[in-house]
């Protein structure tokens, strides 16, 4: 859900008369972009669970939310081509989907086959760099395709897309913490990334959308719910 609010606000921002009526808007669009954020913070905290430190998550998250920002801002500029190739979106919900299987149900395997290596935690932490980076690319397609089709300032868009990975960043920060206090949240996370790449994916293949939106945003808050409903054991 990464983005919503300014989705809905661009109409808004487009019929303003000057940019101190934009700045009165500002809280309001900050507020709704930390609770609409917190999917795709989840999920991103989730990827940097297998890092040893805080410190290196936090570094991890750092780089991989602003090399995305990056991708964001190209995606939006060169939007009138790049979104007319239907292989972007289909590529970003399968990865999104691989993603999930990938670490649910294969994590065990490659943490073995990566603990001979001499060089592991350089490996993992630049993995987990690529994974951000991509993965919350990948989350931002939908919205930035749905904001490019509302508005074409694209000032305002890419203005959008920057409170958005601040306020990411910020809410990340947050279950980054409290996954170490929640047994199941970084599975949670990663059943958030599924719903997403399952939402990509038939959204973009099928005109006619099966589901309602609202569906699969009650599915990731019932993921959320689960996730919250198990604190670790202290030993």
């Amino acid at each position: 859900m990464d983005s919503a609010a300014i989705n809905s606000f661009i109409p808004t921002l487009d019929e303003v008369d000057s940019w101190y009526e934009i700045i009165t808007l500002l809280p309001i669009l900050i507020a709704l972009e930390l609770l609409l954020s917190a999917d795709n913070a989840v999920a991103l905290a989730s990827l940097t669970k297998s890092l040893e430190s805080s410190e290196l998550r936090s570094r991890a998250l750092n780089i991989g939310i602003t090399i995305s920002l990056l991708f964001r801002i190209i995606l939006i500029i060169l939007s009138n081509v790049l979104l007319k190739f239907i292989f972007i979106r289909v590529f970003a919900g399968f990865y999104l989907i691989y993603l999930f299987f990938s670490n649910v149900f294969l994590n065990s395997e490659i943490e073995i086959n990566e603990n001979g290596a001499e060089n592991k935690n350089n490996f993992k932490f630049l993995r987990v760099v690529a994974l951000l980076s991509i993965t919350d690319f990948a989350f931002s397609i939908d919205s930035i395709t749905t904001a490019v089709a509302i508005s074409d300032q694209y000032i305002l868009i890419i203005f959008g897309a920057v409170i958005g990975v601040l306020a990411l960043r910020f809410t990340s920060g947050i279950f980054l913490k409290l996954l170490d206090i929640f047994s199941r949240l970084e599975a949670a996370g990663y059943v958030a990334i599924l719903i997403v790449g399952i939402k990509l994916l038939l959204n973009t293949l099928i005109k006619e959308s099966i589901l309602p939106d609202y569906y699969f945003y009650s599915l990731i808050i019932f993921a959320f719910i689960w996730g919250f409903s198990k604190k670790e054991s202290k030993t």
